[in-house]
């Protein structure tokens, strides 16, 4: 493994990778179906001809006018409420080619997507969503079908045949009518607002239809429905709420209107720019590669040679890639797991490990090294609390005595405090969340004075509204899946299956077929993982910018259910082989596979893949992995602790060899936060990586974490954090969602006449059992006069 590594970080190049929501529509739209699922297109083909030619004689569907096919969308329409399941399938099944693009009356790729996209508007307009979730309900609720899948020793595609062929025509309309173009008619326009506030709204049983899906995974994880269709239930579920709340540039615009809102000055920069305009820094060097130079060292030069000053990192890499790097923690990284001792180093090897080789001639003129860009990418933040504990400690060092939070009177400090206070003040930044919490506070402390709160009713209010009685099922639902689909964990008896919907009904027989088979399922691992991880990476953005607490209940729920140590170990492998896999086979990726003729698959073309640098879907999970990872550990000191005491640290520097920027960025800010508790040694043997955390991450003016003198001894007890943060999450969801909350604080009648005359308002039965209810609770019933006059006194 460490020869591999070795050879793949020698062999990096940088990655041309371009980070956003989603991958290009062929390509999601490809990713839907397996390829064990080939044979059904011809399938889906012949049962609309079957159809359309009984009833349109001697015409192909793209010759005939708007209104002949919106009658024929009708005609289908109709046929899907008949009671026969087998024919509403067929019926289902001419409706999904249509959503396909009429692919048979198509000659090339973009013919597809363009009627595919004609269709889907129309067959919207016409009501056809509405009804395929009427009989998505239905085969939800098929206990029938559940309790035999239930019993079968082994399930595969034909199990799920009705509920694939449904979530097919559903995700291609929500993507297809998701994506905006500029061509698009302003009746488009119009249907896709329409569509996505019908998504996001609780139209569907007094829900959204996200909930919808999220009652399928848990039903699913709970080993009831052991059938249903995962890979589609996860890529519609992202989708709709992609969809209906937005993505990460909605994001963006969001947040800066709600800092309008809220009076607060306008974000320093544009993350998502600063972020895209980054460059690589090259990897860390393995341990085989250091060994490597030691022995050349020891042979050649065994003399000592003054140090260099290292130069800025991306220029020195320039030069020598793979000097002045860490020979200890590559070693470690085994021996970690059962020690977590760091090795010592001899210092004459080390001086001779960071010795630079004369210098060879440059790479490329010194022109390019004047054009890099001047300055840290970021601007520095400063916490008003930051600013706080700075001026307590200065107060306690130079008067005696503290302040509490003022932040204003600077009396008795010398002069270079008062010009540090100013500096600090001048990048203070105040978050939302801040702002949140405060106001919080404010209707907790003041119910009757502030009233009650306005609560906007956004898709993701109501989403979270939806899912909170059952939250820690759906968190743990995903958490499940995404166990079972990582690459590094071992098949279990009691995990759960999620091949269902691409094991074919007989196995394979041949070896071209057992091949195919297997890219299979790793490609269809690996669309789960990108679809929960770009899930629950939505999820976590919308709800902290809605709602902190919001955020904070779900992090806690992902916290508790060990999404930390999952995520440490879905990196804890050969990441570089990860993001380079090749586990798609492009002839039969949809469209090219129903207009193009196929070609003959053999062994060999299988082996060889796509001539892609690298797996988009895997290094997109990669990066949401990371960014998951962020939101859950950032000021959170009991679970940053929990990267130190789980190792991570050689996990995430392994993670550096990807020559991609964001990647490194999320894996530098994950380091940076736990640099302080690794010991000066760790930090005196990654110096580079120290560099690149400079460079790349953003500072905060006062926060010691490069060296931590004071804050290593510093207890951490995982319980009481979390259980104080779990105490102002209950109250905010109390106040803000129990409607019986107030039910101390409502005006009570004390006038007998008023209340006897109040109007009851009783069951229209009620006078049948009059008598009855009479006897039993009056007469019956022994009243004591006496102890009533002595509880009324």
């Amino acid at each position: 493994m460490q020869a591999d590594e070795m050879e793949s970080s020698m062999e990096s190049p940088n990655l041309e990778f371009e980070y956003g929501d989603t991958d290009s529509l062929t390509t999601e739209l490809s990713e839907i179906y397996s390829y064990t699922e080939e044979p059904e297109f011809a399938l889906n083909r012949d049962y609309f001809e079957e159809d359309f030619r009984s009833h349109v004689r001697g015409r192909r569907w793209i010759e005939l006018g708007q209104e002949q096919q919106k009658a024929y969308v009708m005609r289908l329409l109709d046929a899907l409420e008949v009671t026969d399941r087998d024919k509403r399938l067929k019926v289902a099944r001419a409706i999904l080619y249509l959503a396909q693009g009429v692919f048979d009356e198509c000659d090339t790729d973009a013919d597809v997507i363009h009627w595919s996209r004609h269709n889907v508007f129309l067959l919207y307009d016409m009501g056809i969503f509405t009804a395929l979730l009427e009989l998505l309900s239905m085969e939800i609720d098929n206990n029938q079908a559940c309790s035999s899948a239930v019993r079968k020793p082994a399930i595969s595609l034909a199990d799920s045949t009705e509920l694939r062929v449904l979530l097919s025509i559903m995700y291609l309309m929500v993507e297809t009518i998701r994506l905006q173009t500029e061509d698009d008619r302003p009746e488009w326009r119009t249907a896709r607002e329409a569509f996505k506030t019908e998504l996001g709204s609780p139209l569907y049983n007094g829900e959204p239809f996200s909930l919808l899906l999220f009652t399928m995974v848990t039903k699913f994880c709970s080993m009831n429905a052991p059938h249903f269709p995962m890979k589609k239930v996860l890529l519609l579920l992202w989708k709709t709420i992609l969809f209906t709340m937005g993505g990460f540039e909605e994001l963006q615009e969001m947040k800066v209107r709600g800092r309008e809102r809220l009076s607060l000055p306008p974000l320093p920069e544009d993350s998502i720019k600063v972020v895209r305009s980054m460059r690589a820094a090259s990897p860390p060097a393995s341990a085989m590669e250091l060994i490597e130079q030691q022995q050349q060292a020891k042979r050649g030069r065994r003399s000592r040679r003054p140090l260099v000053k290292q130069d800025s990192l991306d220029t020195y890499n320039e030069r020598d890639p793979f000097k002045n790097d860490d020979a200890r923690d590559e070693e470690e990284d085994g021996e970690e797991a059962d020690s977590g001792i760091e090795a010592e180093v001899d210092p004459l090897d080390r001086d001779v490990i960071i010795q630079p080789p004369p210098p060879p001639p440059p790479l490329r003129p010194p022109t390019e090294r004047a054009s890099l860009p001047k300055g840290l990418p970021w601007a520095p933040k400063v916490r008003e609390k930051d600013i706080e504990y700075f001026l307590e400690t200065s107060r306690n060092k130079f008067i005696g005595f503290t302040l509490g939070n003022d932040t204003e009177t600077l009396v008795g400090l010398p002069r270079p405090i008062h010009e540090s206070v100013k500096t600090l003040k001048q990048h203070k930044y105040v978050s939302i969340a801040e702002m949140q919490i405060k106001r919080e506070e404010e209707l907790q402390q003041c119910p009757m004075t502030l009233g009650e709160e306005d609560v906007d009713e956004t898709p993701t209010e109501i989403l979270y509204l939806g899912m909170l009685p059952n939250l820690s099922q759906y968190v743990i639902a995903l958490l499940k899946l995404l166990l079972a689909a990582a690459p590094t964990s071992k098949t279990k008896t009691d995990s759960i299956n999620i091949l269902a919907d691409v094991l074919p009904e007989e196995m394979p027989i041949t070896v071209l077929q057992s091949m195919k088979l297997g890219i299979d399922v790793n490609r269809h691992k690996e669309i789960i993982v990108k679809a929960i991880s770009a899930l629950l990476l939505l999820l976590l953005k919308h709800l902290k910018l809605n709602h902190i607490y919001q955020f904070e209940i779900v992090s806690q729920h992902l916290v508790f259910a060990n999404c930390i140590p999952l995520i440490l170990k879905f990196f804890n492998q050969n990441i570089l082989s990860y993001i380079s896999a090749k586990n798609s086979i492009c002839v039969l990726d949809f469209p090219h596979c129903v207009v193009h003729e196929m070609p003959e698959l053999t062994a060999e073309s299988l082996e060889a893949g796509d001539r892609n640098q690298f797996c988009w879907r895997n290094l997109f999970s990669c990066i949401n992995l990371l960014r998951i990872l962020n939101k859950l550990t950032k000021w959170k000191h009991s679970r940053t602790m929990m990267l130190v005491v789980f190792k991570s640290a050689p996990i995430l520097k392994r993670a550096l060899k990807v020559k991609q920027a964001i990647m490194q960025l999320y894996v530098l800010k994950l380091l940076k936060i736990q640099t302080k508790y690794l010991g000066r040694q760790w930090r005196k043997s990654n110096m580079k990586t120290m560099s690149a955390i400079y460079q790349k991450v953003r500072h905060r003016l006062n926060d010691d974490w490069a060296y931590g003198n004071d804050i290593d001894a510093r207890p951490w007890d995982f319980q009481a954090e979390e259980c104080a943060l779990r105490e102002s999450i209950e109250k905010f969801n109390s106040r803000r969602y129990d409607k019986n909350q107030n039910g101390e604080f409502a005006p009570v009648d004390n006038c007998l006449q008023s209340v006897l005359g109040q109007r009851v308002e009783l069951p229209e039965d009620f006078h049948y059992s009059y008598e009855m209810w009479l006897e039993r609770e009056v007469f019956s019933q022994p009243i004591q006069w006496e102890g009533l006059l002595q509880q009324a006194r």
